[in-house]
């Protein structure tokens, strides 16, 4: 069994959710023999070795220093090792390519997608652009860059209007949890809406509203896919809120959908997983058009939420993969990935 980092909180405006997702993490690790050390980064990027007693984890304790390129952690006048890091940081400083960079400097194995992938998948905008390249059907959208926005913010709601109608949804490119995401159903509210978005991103996405259900898939490598799993919402769309602080909406594994529709989908999760290069896990999500009875890529999560109501893990237990399994597996395929890797000719 594995010493493994479990790193998590982060700088990002989805803290909350990782330390929900750690507690979680940690336990099925501990139960199926891994040794964790919980690991915490505050929202000042400050490191600090947790207490795993807290329900929620707190990045609060003893300061932790991570030792590059030696990747021992230096805590007070100790060192610590560890075989495998799982950084469970959703959204930028974590999910983006910067953790991920720092762990291919010190040479140790890690969960999730790459630098490469899990950067692109971080950008909305790019993502959207190379699945669509791909031959993957998208949601229509339109990008607005913060300079362009600020010579002229008549330009691009004009481009928006015509490009789109309404209604639409307008998302920083580079965030997740529906953090910043405004609906907007008329020209009049879209002016606050993008500069709301602008709060959290330099690049800012409007895209079509889809009529439809929303359909996501966990895929690991291999790559396979889990059943496809639905999100049900009462409020109308999947907020912030809805996911993580109210009843509003549920999660239903699997998806009720005809064996085609669901094989289909399952092909889509897996050819884009390929196409944007990803490793480890992610969540591919896809709207299900009413009219068209046709699935729309909507977006990738290179680490998904993994709290107890996280759609990802339910999506496994529904194929057969209890959450320790999947936790171990993930940590298996980590140091698997790592060792091939190690393989390869340097010159």
């Amino acid at each position: 069994m594995a010493k493994v980092l479990l790193l998590f909180g982060g700088r990002s405006s989805e803290h909350e959710v990782s330390c929900s997702s750690a507690v979680a993490i940690h336990e099925a690790l501990v139960e199926s023999g891994h040794r964790v050390i919980p690991v915490g980064i505050d929202r000042e990027g400050d490191w600090y070795l947790a207490d795993a007693s807290g329900r929620p984890f707190k990045a609060q304790g003893r300061s932790v220093q991570l030792m590059i390129p030696s990747a021992m952690l230096r805590v007070g006048n100790d060192e610590i090792g560890f075989d495998v890091a799982f950084p469970v940081l959703h959204g930028p400083y974590g999910e983006d390519g910067t953790v991920q960079g720092t762990f291919e400097t010190c040479d140790v194995p890690y969960v999730g997608c790459g630098v490469l992938a899990s950067s692109l998948a971080m950008d909305k905008d790019l993502t959207k652009q190379v699945v669509a390249a791909s031959g993957v059907a998208t949601t229509r959208w339109v990008t607005i860059r913060k300079h362009e926005w600020m010579e002229d913010p008549a330009l691009s709601i004009g481009e928006v209007s015509r490009a789109l109608g309404f209604s639409v949804f307008v998302k920083p490119s580079a965030q997740g949890s529906s953090v910043g995401i405004s609906k907007v159903s008329g020209e009049g509210e879209l002016k606050e809406a993008i500069s709301n978005a602008f709060r959290y991103d330099v690049k800012v996405l409007v895209e079509e509203a889809i009529t439809g259900r929303e359909i996501e898939v966990g895929v690991l490598d291999g790559p396979v896919s889990s059943v496809p799993g639905e999100v049900i919402t009462d409020g109308g769309w999947y907020t912030y809120d809805a996911k993580y602080e109210d009843d509003t909406s549920s999660f239903e594994a699997p998806a009720q959908l005809s064996q085609d529709a669901a094989r289909h989908v399952q092909d889509l999760a897996e050819r884009v997983f390929e196409t944007l290069g990803l490793s480890g896990l992610a969540r591919i999500d896809f709207f299900y058009e009413t009219g068209s009875r046709r699935f729309l890529f909507n977006e990738v999560n290179t680490m998904p939420g993994f709290t107890s109501i996280s759609g990802f893990p339910k999506a496994w237990a529904s194929s057969g993969v209890a959450y320790p399994e999947l936790c171990d597996r993930l940590v298996n395929a980590a140091i698997d990935r790592h060792e091939e890797r190690g393989r390869l000719a340097v010159r």
